[in-house]
């Protein structure tokens, strides 16, 4: 997409695209910025699809749901999730957020602690410190330019871990560098919009609902510290350790795989769970 003046095309309210794949249990997905289900779940998604039925939905901007001229809550994001599930029959269901979308399952799970059986949390955050504050601004600025190349070159050593990004040959970050521009949503600026505005640290306190929170140790974008701020505002949370950056459905897919899927089981098939079948 080139830079330049464009006409606002987005409209005030449309229905959010919903992926459902698979059968079992519940569990929604809820994506990050500038992402979206397909690009953050989609490496992991037939493997999480082979024990549950997997609900998500495309925030607005990207995938197939348009964007709205309103700014984007977490609230509403919420509402939506709630809403697919509702429509697909779940009255119960394990979560999983990832960035942007731990938060809003942070604020689900709060609202909702009746429905929600079990929490995961990827490279999560409850408000932004003063780093990442002025990394999302720059990205913000830059996505609402639709300079795509230089978002592009801001995103990709922020989303990739040091070690991960000197790995690629000239050819292989070429390719990131284009494949990063190419599918940089619409909707980046308004998902980037609300990450700044982020603060679910009330949130926490609320949260029932057994959660591992799973932290991207080498993350350039979502500093550990704030991750960990995260799980130690969740009574009784489980940690785990990714070696990646902020980006682990590249890294590293199978093993985040396994640690979602291992905790769900976990959770699914404990005592409380055989007690009550």
């Amino acid at each position: 997409m080139s830079a330049g003046t464009s006409t606002d095309t987005r409209t005030t309210r449309a229905p959010y695209a919903r992926t459902t794949l698979g059968e079992g249990p519940a569990l929604l997905l809820a994506h990050g910025a500038g992402g979206s289900v397909e690009a953050n779940f989609g490496p992991i998604l037939p493997t999480l699809a082979a024990t549950h039925r997997a609900v998500a939905v495309d925030y607005p901007g990207t995938g197939q749901t348009p964007r709205t001229k309103e700014p984007l809550t977490l609230d509403t994001l919420a509402d939506e999730l709630i809403a697919a599930a509702d429509a697909e029959g779940a009255d119960t269901f394990a979560l999983a957020g990832y960035s942007l979308g731990t938060a809003v399952a942070v604020r689900t799970a709060a609202r909702h602690p009746d429905r929600v059986r079990a929490l995961v949390l990827t490279a999560p955050f409850a408000r932004p410190d003063t780093r990442m504050t002025l990394a999302a601004q720059t990205w913000h600025h830059l996505a609402s330019s639709r300079d795509r190349d230089k978002l592009a070159r801001f995103l990709l050593p922020l989303a990739l871990s040091p070690e991960a990004l000197d790995a690629l040959p000239p050819e292989q970050l070429a390719a990131a560098l284009r494949g990063t521009a190419e599918s940089a949503p619409e909707g980046s600026a308004d998902h980037v919009d609300l990450v700044l505005r982020t603060d679910v640290r009330a949130d926490l306190a609320a949260i029932t609902a057994p959660t591992l929170v799973i932290t991207t140790t080498r993350d350039q974008l979502v500093p550990p510290a704030l991750q960990r701020e995260v799980a130690a505002g969740i009574k009784g949370a489980a940690v785990a350790e990714m070696g990646t950056g902020h980006l682990p459905f590249a890294e590293d897919p199978a093993r985040w795989q396994r640690l979602i899927t291992g905790f769900l089981a976990e959770v699914e098939t404990g005592p409380s769970a055989r007690a009550a079948e």
